[in-house]
Order: C-alpha cells, then structure tokens, then sequence
C-alpha cells in the first residue's frame, strides 16, 4: 500500500470525488450518481485470475443490487480498451472505469505497488468502497493483498441496508 499520499479515507467521511474513463471512453464522475448507493470495486487488473472471479461474482449479484437501487463501478488502472475487452468476455453489465492517473486509487488509499513483482508498478489493491447516495463512504473492506476476495454477500448486506 502507498501510505502517505493522502489521509486514509474510512466510514463516515465524505467520498473523494473523482472524474475517470468508461470503456468507451466517455467521463463518468462519482456525482453522477448522487442520490444511489454506489459500490466501487477498485480490482488489480483485467484477466488477472481473482479478478475475473470477483467482476463475475458482482454480476452474478446485480438483480439483488439493482433491486436496492445501488450501482456497481469496476476501478482499475487498465486502459479503456482492455476494460472493454474485460467487460465483453464476462458479460458485464456495471461499468469499469479506468483510473489511467490513479487518482482515485490514491484518493481512496487503495494503491498496491509491486503486482506480480514488477518493482514500481502501481496498481489497485482490491477494495470495495460503498457509497451512500449522500456521498458518505458506508463501508470499505480492504484486501491483506490482491488474491483474497471480499465476502460478497456481505457487500449485497451492506448495500441493501442503505
């Protein structure tokens, strides 16, 4: 983790509010969103393995999420393109914002240096952030490191009580 960049964003206090790349290139912002319960799953990289399995495992719960009104972004450092890709052999239904800049990834403490042991490569950590439709951060579950999943049912739990 890169620690010191920015105070350690926890429960209660507001989200940073970020600006970043769909898939097909567009902005997306954190604002527009006001008003629903948005979960950001901040994920290491596309095609890695656990990641697969955890954008799987949030698509699989998007009846129960969009039936609480709550909206999931996927978070990487990836391109738009490798996103897209990502998001069209899984059949993703969510966004996948690229953080090209890792601005949010700072933002949100959930920067991982060194994937797959390459020295100096920043990436995301896999986290999961909750918003709710105030802009307050509700929950955040972060990862010993990259290969643990977060428990998804609690992640529908949390969403489903705001």
């Amino acid at each position: 983790m890169i620690h010191g960049l920015t105070d350690m964003v926890n429960v209660g206090d507001a989200a940073p509010a970020f600006t970043l790349r769909a898939t097909d290139k567009r902005e997306v912002s954190l604002s527009e969103y006001a008003g629903k319960t948005v979960i950001l799953a901040f994920y290491p990289g596309a095609f890695t393995g656990v990641c697969d399995k955890e954008m799987c495992a949030f698509q699989d719960n998007m009846a129960a999420l969009n039936a609480s009104d709550a909206v999931v972004l996927g978070i990487s450092v990836d391109s738009p393109w490798a996103n897209a890709e990502f998001a069209r052999k899984y059949n993703l239904e969510f966004e996948l914002l690229s953080d090209l800049d890792r601005t949010a990834v700072t933002a949100y403490d959930a920067a991982f240096v060194g994937l797959g042991g390459i020295d100096g490569y920043i990436c995301a950590n896999r986290v999961v952030v909750i918003v709710d439709g105030a802009g307050v951060i509700q929950y955040r579950w972060v990862a010993e490191n990259p290969g643990v999943e977060p428990d998804y049912n609690e992640v529908v739990q949390a969403a489903k009580a705001l």
